[in-house]
């Protein structure tokens, strides 16, 4: 493994333990350099409450692995969210720094009523 990912699993790992201290529902995000995905997994590790991606057939049109892809994503994160009922999540990014497609995903997921 490369001395990045390490490091960025690393930085992941130690946010992962305060959530789980907080045993909140958390949003965690993955980014490939193609596409980006978002799930909300249950305190308890073992079940996804919700789940987007770029991936998706109707995401799929137009470039997938840029902001405004991202930004897609989050506002149907939030709108899945709302409809299981999730009101309030943590926000896991995965070890990435807090700019361009994983703020732009946390915006939008904001913006559609998701609190954290």
């Amino acid at each position: 493994m490369s001395v990045k990912k390490i490091a960025r699993m690393r930085r992941a790992k130690r946010a992962r333990v305060k959530i789980r201290e907080l045993r909140m529902n958390r949003l965690c995000v993955y980014r490939s350099p193609r596409h980006i995905y978002a799930q909300i997994i249950s305190p308890t590790g073992n079940e996804i409450i919700a789940s987007a991606s770029t991936v998706e057939k109707k995401n799929r049109k137009g470039a997938t692995g840029n902001m405004e892809a991202a930004g897609k994503v989050g506002t149907l994160i939030a709108e899945r969210a709302k409809k299981a009922g999730v009101e309030e999540v943590a926000f896991d990014r995965s070890g990435y720094a807090y700019h361009g497609r994983i703020k732009a995903l946390a915006e939008a997921a904001r913006e559609g009523g998701l609190k954290f």
